[in-house]
């Protein structure tokens, strides 16, 4: 009778966290970058969790991106666990895997604040996602660039390996991601759209990590500014969620100032859900779910003065979901 073999030691894991850090300036979206050194691009702010040092993975958190850009976090909100195998391993790499818990944060208005420390700052988040900006029309990316080769690839015949059972087929998948062929337009499908053009090897991490879509081509169109490991979609996610989120929680008051006025609101809520809003229909719809009131005070304009309105807090009380349901795109 033979001895059993020994087991063979499992993998390391390492468990990091990520934080998508979000403003808005005027009518762009920032989002908060920093330079590590064992990456060639830029990243989100991160670090691992340190069972020792923090109690929680929030207070890990924190307390990364406190040392990494100097500023003290609000608003934060758990996104989601990532822990594919192969984002961002370099062939070889026998270093612990990664599980990396994404993060979504939100901060005031940039003017006036305290630059974010070392080399740290912020970036639009359509130089990361310029096919996400609708607010005057069609990104000309979208026919050029993206569409022509998602719908080659997705007419590609390819083998089925087991690992990848969906209930849509490419084709499927893309008309309803990128509102092809009479499908609209969600802006809320951030994610599944950076997913399908991973999985197609049209964006630069798909290289990078080795895809074989990526590999066989010989070059990939330019699709926006890589981020390093997965942390491009962790930001994607993060779009996905705060466009979602604020139809049903006032979310979006999180990045306003303590005064504001309306064409400032819905600038920011444009800037997010990368659409344009009819004025008065925005105007209607904060005034029927009762968000805002006014302070009595006016800021001086080019033309007439504007009124300043404050978040009414009390809608947090009076129903359940307090948020701007601003219906779908046409």
């Amino acid at each position: 009778m033979t001895e059993a073999s020994p087991p063979l030691p499992r993998p390391a894991i390492e468990i990091g966290l990520a934080a998508a850090i979000v403003a808005v300036e005027g009518e762009t979206p920032q989002i908060l970058v920093a330079h590590h050194p064992d990456a060639e691009v830029p990243a989100l702010p991160a670090g691992p969790f340190d069972p020792l040092a923090h109690r929680t993975f929030e207070v890990g958190l924190r307390a990364w991106v406190r040392e990494q850009t100097g500023l003290a976090l609000g608003y934060v909100e758990q996104l989601y666990t990532f822990g594919d195998r192969g984002r961002g391993a370099a062939a070889g790499d026998i270093g612990p895997h990664v599980v990396s818990v994404g993060y979504l944060a939100l901060t005031r208005g940039l003017a006036g604040a305290a630059a974010p420390a070392g080399d740290a700052g912020f970036l639009p988040w359509y130089d990361f996602f310029p096919w996400e900006d609708w607010r005057t029309g069609q990104p000309a990316i979208l026919p050029a660039h993206i569409l022509p080769q998602l719908k080659e690839w997705a007419g590609t015949p390819h083998a089925d390996d087991g690992q990848q059972i969906r209930a849509l087929t490419r084709e499927e998948r893309l008309r309803l991601c990128f509102g092809c062929d009479g499908s609209p337009w969600d802006e809320e499908k951030a994610l599944e759209r950076y997913e399908l053009l991973y999985e197609a090897g049209l964006v630069a991490e798909a290289a990078r990590d080795g895809r074989p879509a990526a590999l066989a081509r010989a070059s990939l169109p330019p699709l926006g500014k890589p981020l390093a490991y997965d942390h491009r979609r962790i930001l994607a996610t993060a779009i996905s969620r705060l466009r979602a989120k604020l139809k049903y929680r006032p979310v979006v008051f999180e990045l306003m100032p303590e005064r504001f006025t309306l064409t400032a609101l819905q600038t920011s809520v444009e800037a997010i859900t990368g659409r344009h809003l009819h004025k008065q229909n925005f105007r209607r719809l904060v005034e029927a779910t009762s968000l805002v009131e006014p302070t009595g005070e006016m800021m001086p304009t080019a033309g007439r003065p504007a009124a300043l309105f404050r978040f009414r807090r009390e809608v947090l009380q009076e129903r359940p979901a307090p948020g701007l349901r601003l219906g779908t795109r046409a």
